[in-house]
């Protein structure tokens, strides 16, 4: 059984349920502002955990995730066990890539809403050859996807030149690392200010599905 780490209103309109990054449990300090920023925008979020993960907790050891495409089920599990009424999937990284792979199927038998990604994982750092946008390019789904414009793992210059599906809409943070976070000094945009815009963004965009 899935178990689920719900911030935000149970009353509230919309349910986004996030998935974590490769890396990072979904107590980590980026989900964790990342599901705060969204309940201070009016969602209930609901993050949950891939197996993989959840068994670091109980060993201690550390060993890479499983390939995304073997992931797909236990998401989709997760679906099921939320049972949440207007419903968005999405998740930080790894998390949004997976949640786009089952995305289309679970938009047509009207289980979701739409998509959200946070910093979607467009290609390796450093191997900018190796694209994971072919699903993006028909995707049906509503989608809003936001990125710092500096992500290593796809910048507002890359992302820009690729051929993605006219329902995906994009928020792009100013000097955003792959955890939407600027360098103050740089670019004058705090870690406060990108996670308010990704708030009254997400909200005014779900407002329109």
């Amino acid at each position: 059984m899935t178990s689920f780490l719900i911030t935000g209103l149970e009353t509230a309109r919309f349910t986004i349920l996030l998935a974590h990054g490769a890396g990072g449990a979904m107590d980590s300090a980026s989900m964790s502002d990342l599901s705060k920023a969204l309940a201070a925008g009016g969602f209930r979020v609901a993050r949950f955990e891939f197996a993989y993960m959840a068994q670091r907790r109980l060993s201690g050891a550390v060993k890479p995730p499983p390939r995304a495409d073997q992931l797909l089920d236990e998401y989709r599990v997760a679906i099921g066990g939320l049972g949440a009424g207007n419903l968005i999937i999405g998740g930080k990284s790894m998390g949004g890539r997976v949640a786009s792979m089952i995305a289309d199927e679970t938009f047509a038998a009207k289980k979701i809403r739409g998509l959200l990604c946070l910093g979607y994982p467009f290609h390796p750092p450093g191997k900018p050859e190796q694209l994971r946008t072919a699903h993006l390019q028909d995707l049906r789904t509503p989608t809003l996807i936001c990125q710092g414009t500096r992500d290593p793992f796809g910048s507002r210059q890359e992302v820009e030149s690729y051929t993605l599906s006219d329902q995906i809409e994009l928020l792009w943070l100013e000097d955003g690392d792959h955890d939407l976070k600027p360098r103050k000094k740089i670019s004058g945009y705090s870690v406060a200010d990108h996670m308010r815009q990704l708030s009254e963004y997400t909200t005014a965009w779900a407002e329109r599905l």
